[in-house]
């Protein structure tokens, strides 16, 4: 088989870059100075030093001049035909697909690299097929409407533009599982029109705000966002020499690696699923309960899946995730599998010491119980309002969580406090320097995007100010709960920590989590209500999230020159059609398997883990937060982790200022403390395999081979949850043969 082209593996730029090489960003990069076409091709002035060797990638400047081209044609057109039919179609079909994945046993996503080379294959097709001026095949008249339908080659622009719109509707919206728990647990369903407009009132919130604090979270050349330059890269490799003959044999390599994928992933996902986790262990054990909960994985919250063989890229791609398995850096995953070593060890010493009664629940499981080990009944202590009554909790006993569910939460709190520190340690002068030169915008890219008309700043306010109106109205029809002082509260959250958290993920690719930081906030200003504290953490934390997301967009317009407002366009029909495509599958996913959504294991293509854990977190931080978080209560350790977090990474930063050459400066430790609750739930047999599959790839970018591999999986679970497993109201199920076992498929006793 052919091979692909790879690009050398690149790291997010140093902690330092920020400092005497500050004076990078303020300057402008003309044309002139080199040939700004040829990136990632051959050896430029620009990238030798002095004495004729190759630079290192060290300053923002280099990461944006030296990695990206500045190349722009300004002539190329853009709003045609294939933009539309294309965006559209690739946008409801990666909604659809979103949303399947929310209700699966493990958290997948889906890829950015596939919908970029599918529209990119799929706006060859039109070119070739489709008559136009430009079309030697069938040229017409060159009038309007033709140069509308195909104005000639599929460019680069219109590949960004469908890119941009499609995955926005692929970011599943948080009100789904507002909606979806109020279905599986409190018993009933909003109205139809109020569900809608509370979806595009929460989705677009986050956009308005990122587009008003554009000028320093995009423009500038701080503002890297290193995990969009795979992205960035893949359009310099899909659009430079189309037509010569390695150009064709990227492309005949995608499709062959897509159709083979496609094939292969019915065994492991329908007719076979002992081969998404194959344990040596379960099958010389099939009746030890321990073997199950360390060795066993192939079933949601069966088990650890320690030393299992994953066959399925649906896993073993999600592994690793938004980073991609076969790309993810290597402090990244040192980081990140020092913190799953930890998770194993703490998991299962927890449960072997009976710690909060651990053994009085399942090993792995996101609902909450009765101390005896029964699921706990939230109706039977919340009045016919859904508030808390006292008197019904005395009576009930306050829940428990599973000792993992737990212990992956005190790792998030752990997280968000070493965030804190971490930043300040590492990266304070860093991130302080880039503030104060966010106010000049000499940025090369920026620079030549002058050349399209921008977004005017009222757009954006607009916007955001349409989302509040919906915002504040639909609470009150809704019945959230949510007074309006505590929707501007929540707003006022996102609005405060959009800027930090997209300044730290555009500089350092990090993301602390602050989902939990909204509930307790949530839980503080309305005890008892846990409702409210779902409408809270949805404004306060989904806002946040869809800004960021806003942000990482506008800055690839900037990198490939897509003209603003078409940016602002995508990104808005692409949120709003995912939220409405979200609704209406959710409520079929329901309606189709309500029993297996509400259980503790689910099955193999259904779980509602996600959806569970949503909710008991409504409740517990919502209804029971005095009760169960106080810090002399059964789980005040997770709210007070968040200040032992905070002095995690103060040894390793002395151990790094005592021993420089140890390579302390490369521990990560919000990253760790976050996967302390790695494998709290879903399918886990994938963790040893993507890991080594990282390890293998480590020093290439295998982008073509990821893309293909993500979307050959991705489409057959599209036609699989549709046409046996029972996305559209039917399951058909697989005879029962030795890979297809009742029970586990990996033969691991079921503890549930």
């Amino acid at each position: 088989m052919e091979s692909i082209e790879v690009l050398p593996a690149v790291g997010p730029p140093s902690p330092e870059y920020m400092d005497e090489k500050a004076s990078d960003t303020k300057e402008v990069i003309s044309d002139t100075e080199f040939d700004v076409g040829e990136v990632c091709e051959d050896i430029r002035a620009i990238d030798m030093d002095a004495d004729g060797k190759e630079k290192p990638i060290v300053t923002a400047s280099d990461w944006s001049t030296r990695l990206i081209s500045l190349h722009d044609d300004p002539t190329l057109p853009v709003w045609t035909f294939r933009l539309w039919f294309l965006s559209l179609g690739l946008s409801a079909f990666g909604a659809v697909l979103g949303e399947i994945f929310t209700f699966r046993p493990q958290a997948v996503y889906v890829s950015q690299l596939f919908l970029q080379v599918a529209s990119f294959a799929l706006g060859k097709i039109l070119e070739e097929i489709i008559p136009g001026p430009g079309n030697k095949r069938f040229p017409t008249h060159d009038t309007a409407f033709w140069r509308f339908m195909n104005p000639g080659p599929f460019n680069i622009k219109e590949n960004v533009g469908i890119l941009i719109m499609a995955a926005a509707s692929t970011h599943g919206a948080l009100a789904i599982n507002i909606f979806a728990a109020d279905d599986l647990y409190y018993g009933f369903t909003p109205n139809p029109a109020i569900a809608i407009f509370t979806l595009l009132g929460s989705q677009l919130l986050g956009y308005g705000l990122a587009g008003m604090y554009r000028s320093f979270l995009v423009y500038p050349t701080y503002c890297v966002f290193p995990n969009l330059i795979p992205t960035i890269q893949m359009f310099d490799v899909l659009f430079r020499n189309q037509d010569n003959i390695l150009q064709r044999k990227r492309v005949k390599f995608f499709w062959v690696i897509f159709i083979s994928i496609f094939c292969w992933e019915w065994f492991p996902e329908y007719i076979a699923p002992t081969l998404t986790g194959i344990s040596i262990f379960c099958l010389a054990r099939q009746n030890s309960p321990w073997v199950t909960r360390i060795f066993g994985g192939a079933a949601g919250n069966e088990g650890l899946g320690l030393f299992s063989i994953c066959l399925d890229w649906n896993y073993i791609g999600s592994g690793g995730s938004a980073y991609g398995a076969l790309f993810q850096p290597l402090s990244t995953q040192l980081s990140l599998y020092t913190g799953v070593l930890i998770c194993i060890l703490s998991f299962s010493a927890a449960y072997s010491m009976n710690v909060w009664n651990a053994q009085n629940f399942p090993f792995l499981s996101q609902i909450l119980f009765y101390e005896n080990g029964t699921e706990y009944q939230q109706d039977l202590i919340l009045n016919d309002d859904f508030t808390l009554n006292l008197e019904k909790l005395e009576v009930q006993g306050l829940p428990w969580f599973s000792s993992s569910y737990a212990i992956s939460k005190i790792g998030g709190s752990l997280s968000f406090g070493a965030t804190i520190t971490h930043m300040l340690l590492w990266n304070g002068k860093q991130v302080w320097d880039a503030m104060k030169t966010g106010r000049e915008c000499n940025d090369p890219h920026y620079q030549k995007m002058k050349a399209y008309d921008e977004v005017p700043f009222w757009w954006y306010a607009l916007t955001f100010v349409a989302s509040l109106a919906m915002g504040l109205a639909t609470n009150y029809t809704a019945h959230s709960q949510l007074p309006w002082w505590g929707f501007f509260i929540a707003v006022g959250f996102a609005a405060f920590f959009l800027p930090i958290i997209s300044t730290l993920y555009s500089i350092l690719c990090y993301v602390p989590g602050t989902e939990d930081i909204a509930r307790m906030l949530g839980a503080g200003l309305l005890p008892g209500k846990p409702q409210a504290n779902m409408y809270f953490t949805l404004y306060a934390y989904n806002s946040t999230e869809q800004g960021r997301s806003m942000t990482r967009d506008l800055k690839m317009g900037q990198y490939t020159k897509l003209p603003p407002r078409v940016t602002f366009t995508m990104q808005c029909l692409g949120a709003v059609i995912g939220a409405l495509i979200n609704y209406v599958l959710m409520r079929s996913i329901i309606a189709a398997h309500r029993d297996i959504l509400t259980s503790v294991q689910g099955t193999v293509t259904w779980s509602g883990a996600g959806v569970q854990s949503f909710n008991s977190d409504a409740i517990a931080w919502g209804a029971l937060a005095k009760q169960l978080y106080s810090p002399s209560s059964t789980y005040g350790i997770i709210p007070l982790s968040i200040i032992i977090g905070l002095f995690v990474p103060i040894p390793f930063y002395l151990l790094h200022r005592y021993f420089p050459e140890s390579h302390f400066d490369g521990v990560i430790t919000p990253m760790i403390c976050s996967e302390i609750g790695y494998l709290s739930g879903g399918i886990n047999s994938s963790v040893l395999c993507t890991f080594l599959l990282c390890l293998f790839s480590q020093y290439y970018y295998n982008f073509l081979l990821s893309a293909a591999l993500d979307g050959g999986t991705e489409v057959m679970t599209f036609v699989y949850s549709f046409a046996v497993g029972g996305a559209g109201g039917k399951t058909t199920t697989f005879p029962t043969w030795a890979l297809n076992p009742i029970g586990n498929p990996d033969y691991c006793q079921r503890l549930t």
